[in-house]
């Protein structure tokens, strides 16, 4: 789950959540490159076209799981915020992940649009942020693990989104109980290099969830972002989602800011949906590959 690495709680509102960049396109290409010569080594252990849809949303903590080999998966959402008086809405919050091989995708937060409701606030568009992901998990204990590398290139508003490319390193992982619970959290290190204020950010979550039925669960989860050499900006945020099949979930979320850093609110609700067997020799042994499959 999750809602992005680049955030999903985008905007005014939600810059605490906002990723960054230097020579980050770099840092991305090489990852990518060491990345594919390793993946096949664990592809046994990787989703396939026959498992569920796991998102990056609703919550800030991203699924630890890749997109399955062969399909394109999108998740999309809108939020509406309030910060110091101000208020804003933000949408759509579209994030595309491709699974290119077993255990690896490549993934791409497309401009969000933040439009100030009320003042304060400003309005535009955030960056455009590529990034490859790779699960390197299961690890021993079932606690899936995978390590992601992005980069925001500079094709923002500079009020909403920081100026210069930001690129990012992030750690996403999960850790199934029994009776439906399960654990999850992520560490990511965020790098401005255009920032005359906080050159880092480091930010670590933390996620309870409760699955209530095999089509729906809730969870609550702990955000906190710490700038290098500034005060940190901590959230509470909680929602569930819902799947409406196996490649289809709507979800919802609400967020309270924990300190004066921090957003007073945000509200969000969201669609996500995959489509399966777009490369030769993925198509699901079911042979049920349309977006509708239950």
């Amino acid at each position: 789950m999750g809602f992005p690495a680049v955030p999903r709680l985008n905007g005014n509102a939600c810059q605490l959540l906002r990723v960054t960049c230097g020579d980050g396109l770099t840092v991305l290409l090489l990852s990518a490159s060491t990345l594919i010569g390793v993946v096949s080594a664990r592809a046994e252990s990787c989703p396939t076209a026959k498992d569920d849809i796991a998102t990056d949303r609703p919550d800030v903590t991203n699924s630890s799981l890749v997109v399955p080999a062969g399909s394109l998966q999108s998740e999309n959402g809108v939020n509406f915020s309030s910060r110091d008086g101000g208020r804003s809405f933000d949408g759509t919050n579209t994030r595309w992940r491709l699974g290119v091989a077993p255990c690896l995708e490549l993934l791409v937060d497309v401009p969000t649009y933040v439009a100030s409701v009320r003042a304060p606030g400003n309005s535009g568009f955030t960056d455009v942020t590529p990034a490859v992901k790779w699960q390197i998990s299961p690890i021993p204990g079932k606690i899936d693990l995978s390590f992601v590398s992005g980069v925001a290139l500079p094709t923002g508003r500079a009020e909403i989104a920081g100026r210069g490319a930001q690129p990012y390193v992030q750690f996403p992982w999960s850790w199934e109980l029994r009776d439906g619970w399960g654990l999850s959290g992520m560490l990511t290190e965020f790098f401005r290099p255009s920032d005359v204020t906080s050159k880092r950010i480091t930010e670590t979550t933390f996620v309870i969830e409760k699955k209530l039925t095999e089509k729906f669960s809730l969870f609550t989860e702990y955000v906190g972002d710490y700038p290098e050499g500034g005060s940190p900006s901590q959230l509470w945020n909680s929602g569930g989602l819902y799947q409406l099949s196996r490649t289809q979930q709507v979800d919802f979320h609400v967020a309270f800011g924990l300190n004066h850093n921090a957003p007073n609110y945000i509200v969000g609700i969201g669609y996500s949906f995959r489509i399966d067997g777009l490369f030769a020799g993925t198509r699901s042994s079911r042979g049920d590959q349309s977006l509708l499959a239950p």
